[in-house]
């Protein structure tokens, strides 16, 4: 008697072990495809920042080629850029005080090349010079692009974060390192290229 009941706890024993192990085993590798998702969608985020950061200096050489341009509004522009690729992007060392500098470079990148596209408008030789509307549009695209991006990356983390933060995943996740990400915050519009109308009339 006293063998089965040995053998009745070491077989409960056994089976606690298996469902604990099942337990973590699912919950680490549902932890690591979470974070996969996040670091996909934010190398996505990434490469559409890289794709503006290139179009920028074609668009200010040949804006630059008209004498008379507003030579503050381009060095703006080179200035936000510089800003902004000096910030690291490295998913990994992501807490929320980068993605707020991101937000801010990033942010002032967005306004300084709003700025350029709207004093365009004054100068109707540049506006009708085909290169400039090429790269005009392109940039457009990428804005595009990129809001759909940050938009998806934030889409990723929260489901990251809902899945880390549940109980008992967030002892597992505790465990093994698996920290909260920050989101995008930028105000709604804020990504947003202004269009600019060609055909629209010059004000005096």
């Amino acid at each position: 008697m006293k063998n089965l009941k040995l053998w009745i706890i070491l077989g409960v024993i056994v089976l606690f072990v298996f469902i604990l192990y099942g337990s973590i085993k699912g919950t680490y590798n549902g932890m690591v495809s979470l974070n996969e998702d996040v670091s996909t969608s934010w190398s996505q985020v990434v490469t559409d920042y890289q794709r503006r950061m290139d179009l920028i200096p074609n668009l200010v050489n040949t804006v630059k080629g008209y004498a008379d341009f507003e030579q503050k509004t381009l060095v703006d522009v080179i200035q936000a850029r510089a800003n902004a690729t000096s910030v690291n992007l490295n998913v990994d060392k992501m807490d929320a005080t980068t993605m707020q500098k991101i937000e801010e470079t990033q942010g002032a990148l967005t306004s300084s090349l709003s700025r350029l596209l709207v004093t365009v408008e004054k100068y109707p030789d540049l506006k009708a010079n085909q290169n400039f509307r090429d790269l005009q549009a392109q940039l457009e695209g990428t804005e595009n692009r990129i809001a759909n991006a940050r938009r998806k990356f934030n889409e990723t983390t929260r489901a990251y974060n809902v899945y880390i933060k549940s109980f008992p995943k967030n002892i597992y996740a505790n465990i093994f390192g698996f920290d909260q990400k920050p989101y995008f915050e930028a105000s709604a519009g804020a990504e947003k290229v202004p269009e600019v109308n060609f055909n629209q009339p010059i004000k005096k």
